[in-house]
């Protein structure tokens, strides 16, 4: 990196320090690919990678007034902050893992007792079945807020202070795993789940 470009990224931090938008834009146009790259390296899947840049760029809008030249260059700035993000998102992902099955066993259990009507036992039983794969197929991360909302009755604020993400995140997680289950389910005639 030039002393010039250098200079320029630092003045690019100031303006979004001034909440300037466009130099967000143009900070993200130069470093998204690369960041991408980082984290995908660790993550090793699409979606937590996007999650991670994305959530890189939240905190520099919100941070950028805190920044220091003096400490690091604005590419090293970023770069930690993008090992650091998905190092954490890892460290989730394989925390998730194993309290996922404890989780997914809670749907499993028959939360009121046998009809008398074999048929309509089948349907339940089924239609249990069926949601219990859709879920399975979540990221961990959308699946802990699902969990979390719908089995356990938490809000959207609870849950940002139970996970500490920011509240933003929590309810595109959650709209991000309704669209998967709404979509893993389409198919099926689950009208009344």
């Amino acid at each position: 990196m030039t002393a010039q470009s250098n200079i320029d990224e630092i003045a690019l931090v100031t303006k979004i320090a001034q909440q300037d938008q466009t130099a967000l834009a143009e900070l993200y146009d130069r470093y998204a690919r690369i960041l991408y790259a980082v984290a995908f390296k660790i993550l090793g899947t699409q979606e937590e990678t996007e999650e991670a840049v994305l959530d890189v760029f939240q905190q520099v809008w919100r941070t950028a007034g805190r920044y220091n030249p003096q400490k690091a260059r604005v590419d090293a700035w970023l770069f930690m902050q993008i090992r650091s993000r998905a190092l954490d998102r890892l460290r989730v992902k394989q925390r998730m893992a194993q309290k996922n099955t404890v989780s997914l066993d809670a749907v499993n259990i028959d939360t009121q007792a046998p009809t008398k009507n074999p048929e309509e036992n089948v349907v339940v039983m089924e239609r249990r079945r069926l949601i219990v794969t859709a879920m399975q197929q979540l990221p961990p991360e959308q699946r802990q807020v699902i969990e979390l909302a719908y089995f356990k009755g938490f809000t959207h604020n609870e849950i940002a202070t139970q996970t500490g993400v920011a509240i933003g995140t929590i309810k595109t997680r959650i709209r991000l795993a309704l669209n998967k289950l709404r979509g893993a389910l389409s198919h099926f005639d689950c009208d009344d789940l």
